[in-house]
């Protein structure tokens, strides 16, 4: 019987391209955990397979494979901030919140792997999660953008106004999760979706939801 064929081996770069594998080394695994059923079964040796390398050859860039899972980590949180960020060039504040989390679970349904890696909790065995600065900035900017709404004076405490945060991004992360796990069923279409967690969580009537919605589409 024949053997599995190895991969062709990645050519040797010029002296002082050195950044060139790095990158092609975080490339590699950022597409490895968005795409492999099982995550959190990832491996250095897989990473250096995909790219083409030998194992010790990652070493010289990233210690071990929790540096390498945390840097896509960072990276990850950094694309989702900029995507996010484009809702503060909203007019008013309402349009910015209906944005922002358009924004938010549009990209989660659309990049289930990406999303998962982020929030699914399935991280490679032995490695620890540490890198979530991205994660904390993203619930700032929500909690930020709802309180403008709900309390623009300040009144409430601030423990308050962070749970308030923290409630809706867990209501999104739910649609999020199970819209993606559980296709299939009969969902409501994804706008309804956002219109009614953000109608709920702002206090305001769906209709005026799904006018700023219509006005402030972020696609």
């Amino acid at each position: 019987m024949a053997l599995p064929s190895e991969p062709p081996r990645r050519p040797r770069n010029a002296r002082g391209q050195g950044q060139v594998l790095r990158e092609q080394l975080i490339e590699a695994a950022a597409r490895l955990l968005a795409t492999l059923e099982q995550p959190e079964s990832l491996t250095l040796r897989q990473v250096a397979r995909e790219v083409g390398v030998a194992p010790a050859s990652i070493y010289s860039h990233f210690p071990d494979l929790g540096a390498l899972f945390n840097y896509v980590l960072e990276l990850r949180y950094r694309e989702v901030v900029e995507l996010v960020s484009a809702a503060d060039r909203a007019v008013t504040p309402l349009a910015k919140l209906v944005q922002w989390c358009a924004t938010y679970i549009r990209w989660g349904i659309e990049h289930p792997g990406e999303y998962r890696t982020l929030f699914g909790g399935r991280v490679p065995s032995g490695v620890s999660a540490t890198s979530h600065h991205g994660g904390i900035e993203l619930l700032d900017a929500l909690t930020a953008a709802l309180t403008a709404i709900t309390d623009p004076g300040h009144h409430s405490p601030p423990a308050q106004r962070r749970q308030a945060g923290i409630l809706l991004w867990t209501a999104m992360h739910g649609v999020i999760s199970a819209f993606t796990e559980h296709p299939n069923l009969a969902w409501p279409s994804i706008d309804e979706l956002i219109v009614g967690i953000v109608g709920l969580h702002a206090s305001r009537p769906q209709s005026v939801i799904a006018t700023v919605l219509k006005e402030n589409d972020p696609q």
